[in-house]
Parts: C-alpha cells; structure tokens; sequence
C-alpha cells in the first residue's frame, strides 16, 4: 500500500457487533479498495483500507466482529489484542442504533480497555420508521466520547464521522468508569496493589476486572509476567464473593454494566409504542420463513432460483466470452505462424494458456451472478435465517446448528468454510464439521458443472446442478452419522445454536457489489496463477517427449492417464483424458475444466469434443466424482492447521476419494441397470 509522502498518518480501528454494519461502513471510509490479508499467526481473514481527509491518511483496519472483549475465541482475542498492542489512534465502535441495549456492552468494554473511542450510531435511517429518537448530545455527556449518527446503506452522515475522527484530538473526553459495587470495587483495588508495577499495555483496573472475570489469557500472561500470586489472590477473591452473591462474579459484573446501559437507554432514547412494536416487519415475515413446516420448503425453494437466474442469465453472456477466447486463439496462432515462431511456441500460447485459461475464464459471469445472489441474501438477513431453520434438521442428525453456517461458506470456498468452524465451541462438533466441509460444493467446481450440464443437459441445466449441490449435503450429514456412530472421539452431545437473527433490511447495491466482487475477483487471482500455472504444466506433459503428437496417449501425460484410467472404468469414463483432469483437479478443481480446455485446444472445441467421450450418464457420475472426490491442495492444508493432526487430515483425503470413486461407480453401474 503506498502512501503519500510528507502527509500524516493516524490509525483508526472499526469495531462493533456482528450485523451492526461494520462493513458497510469500512466500504463507505475507504471506498471499498480493502487489501485482504491474514492476522498475523491466524488464518482469520484481515481487512485494512485508507481514506484522505483534512490532509491526514487514515489507515482502516476492520476488526472481527464481537459481542465483547473476554478472549473465549479467536476473534475477540485478535479484536482486543490489537486495540491494545497496535494502539490505534480512534477506535470507532459501530453500533446497531436500532438495537442500542445490546450493542452498547461492547462499547463499553471498549471504553473500560482506555481506547479513544467514537461511538457510530448506525442505521440511522431506519430510527424513524421504528419512531425512535437518540440523544446524542446526552450520550456525549454520559458516555464522555464522541457520538455521531450515520447510515452506511444511504451515506447519511459519514462527512460528520470523518470529521468526528479527524478531530479526535480537540475532543475533551471525560472520565467514564462502571461502578461495580462496594464489595467488587474493594477486590478491585486490592488486586491492583498487587500488580503494582506490572509493565503492560492494559491499565491495571482493566487486568484486575479481566482477572476476576477468569479471562484465561490474562491470567497467563500474568503468570508468565511473574504474578502468579496476584492471580492466586484474584482466584481467592472470586470464590469469596461468589460465596456471597452466590452467582459466579462474571455474571454479576455483566449485570452492573447492563444496569449502566438501561440507565443511559433510559436517559438517552425515547421510543413511541406502536402496533408494530409488538411484532415488527421482521417478526411477520419471519413467522413465514421461519415457520416449521414452510421454512425448509421456502429455503430450498430460495436456492432452486438461484441456481436458474444463474445458469440462465450468466449462459447467455458465457457465450460470448467462449467466442471471444476462440477468436483470440485463432488469432494468435495465425500470428505467431506469420512472425515464423516455431509450433511449440503457437501450441503453448493457443493452446495452452488462451484454450487452457479460457475454458475457465468463461464461467466467470455465472459465477459473478451466484455470489452477488448469494452476497444480496446474506445482506438481507436471509441467510442467518437459513441457519436458524437448518438447525432442527441438523441436531436430528447428530450435527451442531453451528455447522450448518460453515456448511453454507462451504458454497463459495472450503477454505474460511473450514476456519470458521472456530465458531464451535465444542472440540468434538469442531472436529466433525471440518471433516464433512469438503462435501460442500464449492464455487472451484462450479466450472465443472457448468461444462458438462451446458453440453449434456442444457433443458435441466439449473435442476441438474442444484441437485448436485443437494447431494453433497446429503453426503455430507450421511457422513456426520456414520462418523459418530464409529469414531469414539466424535461421539457425545450436539451443542446448542444460539444466534442472533438480525432484522431484514435493504441493502445498498455498492455494499452487494463490493461483496460480490471481493468473492469473485479470488476466481480471477486463482486463474492468473495457480490455474495458469497448472495447464502451462498440462500443455508440458501432453507436448512430451519430443516428436509425439500433442496430447496423444504416447505424450507423458498420455501416460500416466492411461496408467490411471482403469480405476475410473466402472465409473463410465476410462480414457485417460477424464483420468489426468481429475488428478490436476486436487490443485484446484478449476483445473478439470481448464485440463479439457488443453488438451482439447479450447473451450469453444469442448462442445465438440466432449460428446465423443462421455455419454449423459457418465458426465453425471464424472460430476459427483468432481464433487466429492479429494479437496484442493488448500483445504487439505487448511485441514491440518485446524485440526494440528496429519492423522485426521489423511483420513479426511482417504475418505473423500473413496466415497467419490464409490458414488460415482454406484451411479453409473445402478443407472445402466435400471436404463
């Protein structure tokens, strides 16, 4: 990221509740240019972006979203590690307006943690329709922090927010502190005593809370700090009050900063009753979606359509790509053939990168049209409703709720699909969603798909899909069954789901856009390299040894297919061509596609092409087997850094290639009978 020079440059940090609008926020600051990395040590996904403003540089890192600061998950640890190690210079916390009890906990702790803190009352725009009105002023004088009102959706008050942040320096912020009571205040102070001199970061009233809280991360970096016995004083402390409130001492501080809370909501938002307080638009539609009977329906139903808008909307324009990268193939092998270049060279360029990169290339828009579907859904509020009516099913079956949302990502990628079962609180439930993710049909197989349904079932394209898309749920939850029937170590109780649903709201066409195109712009970064990187090997196998003819059974990749072609014969495809696509199909399973587009010279000849090969029924048996067979190189080693076990992450690759070869063989050799 390079900056202007002679320009200063200041930090500032969003933070909030999840479903507070943190992002839309982050895309409105800093135009939606976020650069996304990892937090260092972590596979948890980082965005950072910047914005010029009163000829200062602000450089905008949005936090993960959270409901506190106690260190019970990745996310809240690395929200409140940075806060403090980094030291940003503003720290804006993002809040519901709508929802102001709940997401002002958070807020507080922030203000607890010594951040400069600038509260965004966020969703302004809905305050009044639900007949709500905030004094912000009067929040200022209690709170002692900045407060602005704002709505990211229709960028009503962002010029105040910047300026609110650009002038943090002028505001006199006054003191704020939560008063726990006598007997709390009292272990307070003591425990401060004895780690007086402790050289941190945190202030020593915030350790001293954390410590009595039990936060397992500060008590060892106390201990590690040589406090041990301040921490056996803290632990002495907590039983003794324990004993006397007779409820455990987190929950007693929780209470008296809710009590905080309901004293400034009642000071500071005024609220007129309406009808549709008692059960608001959200609450109405929800008793349709949500309902027990019509739920599940509507859902399946949901992704049935969007299969079809897909397929239908993204073919037309596929086509006109697929003509494009013919035409320029065309074009560049003649040229070559004018400048003199020798064969090998206009073979790899036509054949290999344009045919091999442009058979992938040409479901970008299909893909583009299922994420900005998908992205639309999710910012809605539909999709945590799609969670909330799966969970029923689910804990059925023997899977957590929370899986389910792990299973969802599992659409667009495996990868932050399998990181985000950190969610999990159980290690067993954890375990058991890693290993059934991989079943989920990600948008790397979507090419694959759209390949074979565009030439082998063009009147069921969207119903052949979708129910390829059903099968690998239903594969997986079969699998969570069997695993915890016969694995001692996932055996035991499913863990609750608790969630939050957050209302329906609009959202705004950038926000959908920016989310859109964060999701597909990694397909095109994929093909530029790893995809590009895997046909340039293709094109190299299928051109040698020298003197064979290009991708013949005598070339080396010829060979090696052929060597692995009669395993995939009860499957209905044993040429070796079907053989080396799925095997360089484990680097990512956009290469199947882009090893036909080789191999074949071109997407726009893999219509031809592929008819020779392949029957109906054994392209629907090579698309379950593309579906479920070993996950790409990165999820295998996503796998193994989530589970810290080779054991676990073999048995995931063994178990997924088997069950691959044998749904595909079971398909193929059933449907010959029955036909």
């Amino acid at each position: 990221m390079k900056l202007k020079e002679k320009t200063e440059i200041k930090k500032v940090a969003l933070a909030g509740n999840p479903n507070s609008g943190k992002s839309t926020i982050f895309n409105a600051l800093t135009g939606g240019h976020a650069h996304v990395g990892n937090w260092p040590g972590v596979t948890v996904e980082r965005k950072d972006g910047e914005f010029e403003y009163k000829g200062k540089t602000f450089i905008v890192t949005d936090l993960p979203g959270t409901y506190s600061l106690t260190s019970y998950s990745i996310d809240e640890r690395i929200a409140r590690d940075f806060i403090v190690k980094e030291r940003p210079d503003v720290v804006v916390s993002i809040i519901d307006s709508t929802n102001i009890k709940r997401n002002l906990y958070h807020t507080i702790s922030l203000i607890e943690l010594g951040a400069n803190v600038i509260i965004d009352l966020n969703m302004a725009d809905i305050l009044e329709q639900k007949k709500i009105k905030i004094d912000t002023k009067k929040m200022e004088e209690l709170l002692g922090v900045p407060v602005v009102l704002t709505s990211g959706t229709k960028g009503f008050g962002l010029d105040e927010l910047k300026n609110k942040i650009a002038d943090y320096e002028d505001y006199k912020r006054m003191p704020f502190k939560v008063e726990y009571g006598d007997d709390i205040e009292k272990s307070i102070k003591n425990i401060e005593m004895m780690i007086n001199g402790i050289k941190t970061k945190y202030s020593k009233r915030f350790l001293s809370i954390k410590l009595l809280e039990g936060d397992t991360e500060i008590i060892e970096e106390l201990k590690d700090a040589g406090y041990e016995e301040a921490v056996d004083f803290a632990l002495r402390e907590t039983a003794k009050l324990e004993k006397k409130f007779s409820i455990d001492v987190e929950t007693e501080i929780v209470e008296k900063r809710y009590g905080i809370i309901e004293s400034i909501v009642h000071q500071c938002v005024s609220k007129k009753k309406t009808i549709e307080e008692k059960l608001s638009k959200s609450d109405r539609i929800d008793r349709v979606i949500t309902n027990k009977w019509l739920g599940i329906p509507i859902f399946a139903f949901m992704m049935w359509l969007t299969f079809q808008l897909t397929f239908k909307a993204g073919g037309f324009i596929a086509d006109y790509i697929d003509l494009f990268f013919g035409w320029v193939s065309s074009l560049s092998s003649d040229w070559l053939s004018m400048l003199g270049a020798p064969q090998w060279v206009s073979s790899l360029v036509s054949d290999g990168i344009i045919g091999g990169i442009g058979s992938v290339i040409v479901f970008l828009p299909n893909i583009m049209i299922l994420f900005l579907i998908l992205s639309f859904l999710e910012d809605v509020g539909y999709m945590a409703r799609a969670a909330f009516i799966m969970d029923r099913i689910m804990h059925a079956i023997g899977l957590p709720g929370k899986a389910f949302i792990p299973m969802l990502l599992g659409f667009g990628c495996n990868v932050p699909a399998i990181m985000s079962a950190r969610t999990i609180s159980s290690e067993r439930d954890r375990l058991l969603t890693i290993l059934i993710n991989p079943f989920m049909s990600c948008s790397a197989r979507l090419p694959v798909y759209l390949l074979f349904t565009g030439i082998f079932f063009k009147r069921n394209q969207g119903l052949v899909i979708f129910s390829l898309y059903v099968f690998g749920i239903l594969v997986a939850v079969l699998s969570a069954r069997l695993f915890k029937s016969i694995i001692p170590k996932l055996k035991g109780p499913v863990s609750p789901l608790v969630m939050e649903l957050p209302p329906y709201r609009l959202p705004s066409i950038k926000g959908v856009l920016i989310h859109m195109w964060e999701r597909s712009s990694q397909f095109l970064k994929k093909a530029g390299t790893i995809i590009f990187a895997g046909v340039i090997i293709v094109w190299l196998l299928a051109s040698f040894p020298l003197g064979v003819e290009y991708a013949s059974s005598k070339s080396f990749i010829g060979q090696l297919g052929l060597f692995l072609a009669p395993l995939f014969k009860p499957a209905g495809f044993p040429f070796w061509q079907a053989s080396v696509a799925l095997l360089f199909g484990i680097i990512a399973k956009e290469i199947v596609v882009g090893t036909f587009g080789t191999l074949f010279g071109g997407s726009e000849k893999l219509s031809i092409a592929l008819p020779k090969y392949f029957t109906q029924l054994s392209a629907l048996s090579f698309m379950v087997m593309s579906l479920l067979y070993i996950p790409c190189i990165a999820s295998i080693g996503v796998i193994y850094r989530e589970t810290n076990s080779l054991k676990w992450t073999i048995f995931s690759v063994v178990y997924s290639i088997l069950v691959g070869w044998v749904s595909a063989v079971i398909i193929y050799q059933i449907a010959i009978i029955i036909v």
